[in-house]
Protein backbone atom coordinates (compact mmCIF):
# COMPACT_ATOMS: atom_id res chain seq x y z
CA UNK A 1 0.00 0.00 0.00
CA UNK A 2 1.55 3.79 -0.88
CA UNK A 3 2.46 5.81 2.31
CA UNK A 4 0.47 8.22 0.81
CA UNK A 5 -2.80 6.19 0.70
CA UNK A 6 -1.85 5.09 4.34
CA UNK A 7 -1.79 8.41 5.63
CA UNK A 8 -5.19 9.58 4.11
CA UNK A 9 -6.74 6.56 6.07
CA UNK A 10 -5.03 7.60 9.13
CA UNK A 11 -6.49 11.14 8.65
CA UNK A 12 -9.49 9.81 7.69
CA UNK A 13 -9.79 7.80 11.03
CA UNK A 14 -8.17 10.17 13.26
CA UNK A 15 -12.12 12.37 13.84
CA UNK A 16 -13.69 9.10 14.80
CA UNK A 17 -10.82 7.69 17.00
CA UNK A 18 -10.74 10.95 19.07
CA UNK A 19 -14.62 11.43 19.54
CA UNK A 20 -14.51 7.40 20.63
CA UNK A 21 -12.28 8.27 23.37
CA UNK A 22 -13.18 11.63 24.03
CA UNK A 23 -15.37 12.49 27.45
CA UNK A 24 -18.89 12.27 27.22
CA UNK A 25 -21.48 15.38 28.10
CA UNK A 26 -23.42 12.63 30.21
CA UNK A 27 -20.76 10.59 31.57
CA UNK A 28 -21.34 8.80 35.02
CA UNK A 29 -19.22 8.74 37.73
CA UNK A 30 -19.20 4.99 37.25
CA UNK A 31 -16.18 5.97 34.58
CA UNK A 32 -13.23 6.04 35.99
CA UNK A 33 -10.72 5.58 32.65
CA UNK A 34 -7.89 3.61 32.18
CA UNK A 35 -6.20 3.49 35.97
CA UNK A 36 -4.42 0.02 35.58
CA UNK A 37 -2.91 1.46 32.00
CA UNK A 38 -1.45 5.23 33.87
CA UNK A 39 -0.26 2.73 36.97
CA UNK A 40 1.80 0.57 34.40
CA UNK A 41 3.36 3.74 32.54
CA UNK A 42 4.34 5.54 35.86
CA UNK A 43 5.59 2.38 37.00
CA UNK A 44 7.46 1.69 33.66
CA UNK A 45 9.02 5.16 33.65
CA UNK A 46 10.45 4.84 37.30
CA UNK A 47 12.37 1.77 36.57
CA UNK A 48 13.72 2.90 32.91
CA UNK A 49 15.03 6.30 34.85
CA UNK A 50 16.17 4.13 37.67
CA UNK A 51 18.06 1.84 35.36
CA UNK A 52 19.19 5.05 33.44
CA UNK A 53 21.15 6.20 36.24
CA UNK A 54 22.72 3.17 37.47
CA UNK A 55 24.03 3.11 34.12
CA UNK A 56 25.15 6.64 33.97
CA UNK A 57 25.02 7.13 37.11
CA UNK A 58 28.82 7.26 37.82
CA UNK A 59 29.66 9.23 34.53
CA UNK A 60 27.01 12.04 35.86
CA UNK A 61 29.07 12.13 39.34
CA UNK A 62 32.70 12.73 37.51
CA UNK A 63 31.03 15.28 35.24
CA UNK A 64 29.47 17.04 38.29
CA UNK A 65 32.76 16.70 40.47
CA UNK A 66 34.43 18.29 37.50
CA UNK A 67 32.12 21.28 37.20
CA UNK A 68 32.60 22.07 40.57
CA UNK A 69 36.26 21.92 40.97
CA UNK A 70 36.29 24.50 37.77
CA UNK A 71 34.15 26.67 39.53
CA UNK A 72 35.69 26.33 42.52
CA UNK A 73 39.12 27.33 41.24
Amino acid sequence: MNTIIRAGILLAMLPALLTDRAPRAGAGENERGDVPGWVMITLMSAVLVMGLLALAGPALEGLFQQAINKVSK
